[in-house]
């Protein structure tokens, strides 16, 4: 038994728990060893975890360098950004265990994004050298880096859950597939033209929805209970944390929710309605559809602006979006509303042949889970000094002209 077993069956073992419960019996019983077997290699599950880190960068970058290197010499910016998006939909779509491990260790604000950089520029993926190789054909912010991992996380996620690939890999077909969708995707957004999204008045369009949001009176025990996950996590929050902010005995709680799981289900339930019809609201000041998509877009920033504990629990649930757990196995009408916000507004663009959105089965609708995503990832920005959710309106532009866009909208000459 090899270091490198062990962290093969950590991954497998841990990632089918999606890391919500790391006992290194869950490692033993993969290799169908006794637990003081695996304290010859590390001395610690904490050790193990570390050791995983490195794996992880190590497999990626070798699968990866190759690829970089060509992108890094190749003269056409253009296809040297798909070179690089294409190969890590790939990795991912290909390693579903690697791929969690990364999602929750990675994209769970526990890693300084420095520090990753550093160390896959240790291992000869100096992503700031790419950057430098394509400026003089595109202006690419610190923001777009952010949209784009936020949209091969997302996609390729909804890719394994589907696909049900911690039991049955994928095939190539359906590789091939997710991996040209998120090409489509990130490339070219909802297929806009240049011409309709800058010419908005996106000042204007804020103004008619800024300064609105507290005229909507917040549910003192779902205040609570949002206030508790956000600072623990929906799966760490006990009832009994609820119970202690509202100064109410355990008991009590179970006059107003029957469950953990109740309570959960009611405060996510009740917020997704309440966005809902508070970005509905926003969307029905106009008829011009790219308005109406920047108004339902703003509407639900400026609301979770306002309540950074609904903003910090549903960032929770962004990072774990492989698995949302009993929240969505729960198939309601108010969410499956809300999934199809988006999709109520005539996005002509939409209806290209070529257009990933417009071949997706009606029940697995992208759209409006993928808007959702990015803006929740776009105001969870915490630089120096940032406060959780207060983002500047220009990010939200930038949001948007991504969405409408992709990364064509970040090419010089369309500037």
């Amino acid at each position: 038994m090899t270091k490198a077993e062990i962290i093969e069956a950590a991954l497998k073992a841990w990632g089918r728990k999606f890391y919500f419960d790391t006992s290194l019996s869950h490692v033993a019983r993969e290799l169908k060893v006794c637990k003081p077997a695996l304290y010859r290699h590390f001395r610690s599950k904490n050790a193990l975890l570390e050791a995983m880190d490195g794996y992880f960068l190590d497999n990626f970058t070798g699968f990866f360098r190759s690829v970089y290197e060509k992108a890094l010499n190749n003269q056409d910016s253009t296809e040297s950004i798909f070179m690089i998006i294409r190969a890590i939909a790939e990795y991912y779509a290909r390693n579903v265990n690697v791929f969690i491990f990364s999602m929750v260790k990675l994209h769970d604000n526990k890693r300084d994004t420095l520090t990753y950089m550093e160390d896959l520029r240790s291992r000869g993926i100096d992503l700031a050298d790419f950057q430098h190789s394509i400026k003089k054909d595109y202006v690419f912010q610190p923001l777009i880096m952010r949209l784009i991992n936020a949209t091969l996380v997302f996609f390729v996620a909804d890719f394994h859950k589907k696909g049900k690939t911690l039991d049955n890999p994928p095939s190539e077909a359906a590789i091939t597939h997710i991996i040209n969708a998120i090409s489509e995707i990130a490339g070219k957004g909802l297929r806009y033209s240049n011409e309709e999204i800058v010419s908005l008045d996106y000042e204007g369009l804020e103004n008619r929805i800024a300064g609105t949001v507290n005229t909507i009176e917040d549910n003192p025990l779902l205040k609570a209970v949002a206030a508790a996950v956000a600072e623990t996590g929906p799966w760490e929050t006990s009832m009994e944390q609820v119970a202690h902010r509202l100064g109410l005995s355990k008991s009590s709680l179970y006059g107003h929710f029957k469950n953990k799981q109740d309570m959960l289900h009611q405060l996510f339930v009740t917020e997704f309605m309440r966005i809902m019809d508070f970005a509905r609201q926003g969307i029905r000041q106009t008829a011009l559809p790219q308005e109406q998509l920047y108004l339902g877009i703003f509407s639900i920033v400026e609301y979770l602006r306002s309540k950074p504990d609904i903003l910090t629990a549903m960032d929770w649930i962004r990072n774990r979006r492989i698995n949302l757990g009993p929240i969505r196995k729960r198939k309601e009408k108010p969410m499956s509303e809300f999934m199809r916000l988006f999709e109520e507004i005539d996005i002509k663009p939409l209806q290209n042949n070529k257009s990933p959105f417009n071949v997706m089965p009606e029940e697995e609708l992208w759209l409006s889970p993928w808007i959702l995503f990015l803006i929740i990832n776009t105001l969870m920005q915490t630089g120096s000094g940032q406060t959780v959710g207060k983002v500047p309106n220009s990010d939200i532009r930038y949001l948007y002209r991504f969405i409408t866009l992709g990364i064509s909208g970040n090419k010089i000459n369309e500037e």
